[in-house]
C-alpha cells in the first residue's frame, strides 16, 4: 500500500488498497500509528483530511483506488499550566462555571501558544478541573474565537461535562451574540445555512464547502444604522468561526473582522459578542440562563455611530 511523506508540508498520503468500506476516520487511525481515533476525527472536523483533494465526513466510507490527504499539525504543547490571571465570573457553584470571556484571550492552549490562555486561568482558581474533559482543554465545553468576547460555559466534573457535551450535540443550548455588519442586511430576520469545512485555498479560514459539516445560523435585526447593521445571531450549531463563515458568506461581513472580511477603524477587533447563553444546569435539570453586557470597546463604536443600541 503505496505511502508517501512531505516532511516539508507535514502531510502524509495514503493509497486506498483492499481497504474499501472501511470508515476515514478508522482508516487514518490505522495507517498513521501517532494518531488515534478521535485524532482523527479532529482533524477531518478541521478539513485537515480529504479524500481525492475533496472534504469528507469522519463516517465517509473508502472506495477502491480512493486517495487519502492528511495534513498534521505541529504538536501541541504538554499538559497546560495553572497561572494567575484573574477571571470575570458572572456564575459558579460545584458543577459549572460561567465566565465573561475579554476579546484577545484564546480558550486554550494550541501550537506556538501554551500560556495566557482562559484554560490556564481556570486551573489556578479550579485545580481540580484536572481529568474533566480533554487533557488539553479541562473543562471546556464550547469555546469562543480570541478575539470574541462574552459568556463561556465551563463544567467542573465529568459529569456535568458529559451533559452539557450532549446539550449542545443535541442543539438544547441557547446562544445570542451581537455582531456588527458591514451593509445594509435584508430582510429582518432569517436563516443562512452551508456546510463549514477548512478553506482549500487557505488554511487558516474556513469556508462553506461541500462535504463540511453541517451549520445553521439564524439572525434578527437589531437596529439599522448608516452602513451597518446590527444583529442578533443564534447559531444551532458550533462550527469553527460559523457566524463569521455564514454573515461573510452573504456578503455581510462582521465589522473588523481582517481575517472575513476587514480592519475597521470603529473598533479594533471584530464585533461579535457572546451575550446570552440559556442551557439545563447538569445538576438537577433546571432551566438557567446568564447574560453578559456589551464591553466597553463595542459599546463604543455603537455610540459612535449613533445607535440606539449601545449596552
Amino acid at each position: 500500500m503505496a505511502e508517501e511523506r512531505d516532511l516539508t508540508e507535514q502531510s502524509v498520503r495514503l493509497a486506498v488498497r483492499g481497504e474499501d468500506g472501511k470508515r476515514l476516520d478508522v482508516f487514518i487511525a490505522a495507517r498513521c500509528p501517532d494518531i488515534s481515533r478521535s485524532q482523527a476525527r479532529r482533524l477531518i472536523d478541521e478539513g485537515l483530511a480529504a479524500v481525492n483533494g475533496r472534504p469528507v465526513r469522519a463516517s465517509y466510507a473508502l472506495r477502491p483506488n480512493d486517495f487519502v490527504d492528511v495534513r498534521v499539525p505541529a504538536p501541541e504543547p504538554g499538559a497546560p499550566q495553572p497561572e494567575g490571571i484573574s477571571l470575570r465570573i458572572i456564575y459558579e457553584d460545584s458543577d459549572i462555571v460561567v465566565i465573561d470571556k475579554p476579546a484577545g484571550m484564546a480558550v486554550h492552549p494550541g501550537p506556538g501558544r501554551a500560556h495566557h490562555t482562559l484554560v490556564n486561568a481556570l486551573l489556578a482558581r479550579y485545580p481540580d478541573l484536572v481529568g474533566t474533559g480533554e487533557a488539553l482543554r479541562p473543562g471546556i465545553v464550547h469555546r469562543l474565537d480570541k478575539d470574541t468576547s462574552g459568556i463561556l460555559l465551563v463544567a467542573r466534573n465529568e459529569r456535568a461535562h458529559a451533559d452539557l457535551s450532549r446539550q449542545l450535540k443535541e442543539r438544547l443550548v441557547e446562544k445570542r451574540y451581537l455582531a456588527l455588519v458591514t451593509g445594509r442586511l435584508e430582510p429582518g430576520e432569517g436563516v443562512t445555512e452551508g456546510d463549514i469545512g477548512r478553506d482549500p485555498r487557505n488554511r487558516k479560514r474556513m469556508a462553506i464547502v461541500e462535504g463540511g459539516r453541517p451549520a445553521r445560523t439564524a439572525y434578527r435585526v437589531v437596529e439599522r444604522l448608516d452602513g451597518f447593521t446590527l444583529v442578533e445571531v443564534a447559531p444551532s450549531t458550533g462550527r469553527t468561526h460559523q457566524i463569521r463563515v455564514h454573515l461573510a458568506g452573504v456578503g455581510h461581513p462582521v465589522v473588523g473582522d481582517a481575517l472575513y472580511g476587514r480592519r475597521s477603524t470603529l473598533v479594533g477587533r471584530q464585533f461579535l459578542h457572546a451575550r446570552r447563553i440559556a442551557f439545563s444546569h447538569p445538576a438537577d435539570g433546571r432551566p438557567v440562563e446568564f447574560e453578559s453586557p456589551l464591553p466597553a470597546d463595542l459599546a463604543g463604536a455603537l455610540r459612535v455611530l449613533g445607535a440606539k443600541t449601545a449596552s
